[in-house]
């Protein structure tokens, strides 16, 4: 074979690893706004367009100087509520609760933020820190927990779950929706934020919410057509649960893709989501 043509084939092979890797660059950093609506018979009319944007899954990942990419997408959105459900931060995160500190201030400042312990918070040792940090940064943390969100003279409830990851002698799941019916009664709309997707079918679902928010399956990393994500790094090859709404026995759940990775891992058509959510009064 001529000296030219292995140059060629170089080179092409080259190009093509160099095409390869930025594509993989840009479809792990550049931001993708998911918009969807739920709609309720149970949601108060006052609460009818209410926006809420989660976001999961950060790692302690940077979208530019400050965040500010990801700041900007969220203000695009005319957020009413932002929920973060979990991993914000990870045992690679460098100063996690610094990070935590100004990601929550500035959040904060779009509109009220509340968050909920993920496992990787739990394995770092410091889910209490960061929790104060974020809320002398103006975050709610909800440590099974419920509030009420009011409007007028309606309202509707949130409750957030510790990851499991938590201690040993916390409160359940069941045990903060048993506060919440003995507080409130059974009439609200109920909104549930807890960091693992796959305890919604054998466990969240059962707890009366009319909605969850969850992340934890980064979108199942690889995402092809026909699959609900290839691989997820904790539930294997073709795990569930991994984006986009999901129903069980009437209960609801959105789960995020998240916006992080877990060292090693990349994503592959499966881009960081800021996901925007609608609220919506039917009849």
């Amino acid at each position: 074979m001529k000296k030219a043509t292995v140059r060629r084939r170089i080179a092409g092979t080259a190009l093509i690893v160099m095409a390869l890797t930025g594509f993989v660059i840009w479809d792990n950093n550049a931001l993708e706004v998911t918009r969807a609506e739920f709609s309720s018979v149970r949601l108060p009319a006052g609460f009818d367009g209410l926006v809420v944007v989660q976001l999961s899954d950060l790692h302690g990942k940077e979208f530019g100087e400050g965040n500010k990419r990801l700041l900007d997408a969220v203000a695009a959105q005319s957020p009413d509520l932002i929920a973060i459900t979990g991993d914000l931060v990870d045992e690679y995160t460098k100063k996690p609760l610094q990070y935590a500190a100004a990601i929550g201030g500035a959040l904060s400042a779009l509109a009220p933020t509340y968050y909920v312990t993920g496992n990787h918070e739990w394995a770092l040792r410091q889910a209490e820190d960061i929790c104060a940090a974020l809320e002398s940064a103006g975050v709610i943390c909800l440590r099974n927990q419920t509030v009420a969100i009011e409007r007028g003279n309606e309202r509707i409830l949130l409750s957030g779950v510790d990851d499991p990851n938590a201690y040993a002698d916390q409160k359940t799941p069941e045990d903060v929706t048993q506060e919440l019916l003995k507080a409130y009664g059974e009439n609200d709309f109920r909104l549930l934020l807890a960091h693992r997707n796959n305890r919604f079918a054998t466990e969240y679902y059962r707890l009366g919410y009319d909605l969850t928010l969850a992340g934890h399956g980064h979108g199942g990393l690889v995402r092809l057509p026909f699959t609900d994500g290839l691989v997820d790094p904790h539930q294997g090859l073709f795990p569930s649960y991994t984006a986009g709404f999901y129903t069980v026995e009437g209960a609801e759940l959105f789960v995020s893709r998240g916006l992080g990775n877990i060292f090693p891992s990349a994503r592959l058509f499966n881009r960081p989501e800021v996901a925007a959510l609608t609220l919506r009064k039917t009849l």
